[in-house]
């Protein structure tokens, strides 16, 4: 009994997803879903590529929580438009959370929206929100292998970042496992070391993301 009603759950969020999509495409926004275990950094990923993006560029921020606005006030300290959903338990964002934080937005002035997801590597690949990618952020101090553990999560990337990549050494960090366990489950996905700390890899990586967004 209890599939069907999984299954109807699904559906309903994957409709309130194309319409968020319909109007993300119409205003010309383009969107980016931010997954990670708590204490990766999404939030610095964000902050690191904002402050790189070339002029013209006009990002926003809709930050998803369990409580408190701790990184929502961060971003918003730094002039960025952003938008705080409290999910009061959820261990992710759905569409309809998105759907309702969109008025609160100046979508019209922005052509790139974050979506920083609830920290968790489990349920937030499940629930589409209408964005253009999905980015997953893995970083050094968690293992190697996450891949392995959690391989919905990498499977429903677009894009890989392991950030904390200066740590790589001192967690004795195996690069070559990591990729390889990525590798078994998205093939597809390129996978970018980063440091938002040092900068290391942010060019590559934002590189990338201008020839999507373009």
């Amino acid at each position: 009994m209890k599939i069907p009603v999984v299954q109807e759950i699904l559906g309903a969020n994957d409709q309130v997803a194309a319409e968020n999509r319909a109007a993300f495409d119409a205003a010309g926004v383009f969107v980016l879903n931010v997954m990670a275990s708590p204490g990766a950094g999404k939030t610095s990923v964000i902050l690191a590529t904002v402050d790189r993006l070339p002029a013209g560029v006009r990002p926003g921020v809709i930050e998803g929580d369990l409580a408190s606005s701790i990184d929502a006030e961060t971003i918003g300290a730094r002039g960025i438009p952003v938008v705080q959903i409290n999910t009061g338990g959820n261990c992710h964002l759905d569409a309809p959370m998105i759907r309702t934080a969109l008025p609160h937005l100046p979508l019209a002035e922005l052509n790139l929206l974050w979506i920083e997801n609830v920290g968790n590597l489990v349920c937030p690949s499940n629930f589409a929100l209408g964005s253009d990618i999905n980015v997953v952020v893995a970083s050094v101090p968690e293992g190697h292998d996450k891949p392995y553990k959690y391989p919905s999560m990498f499977a429903s990337a677009d894009v890989v970042l392991l950030n904390k990549a200066d740590l790589v050494k001192v967690f004795e960090f195996d690069l070559d496992y990591f990729r390889r366990g990525l590798a078994m489950v998205n093939a597809e996905a390129p996978l970018f070391n980063i440091s938002c700390r040092t900068g290391s890899g942010m060019g590559e990586w934002l590189a990338w993301l201008l020839e999507r967004i373009r």
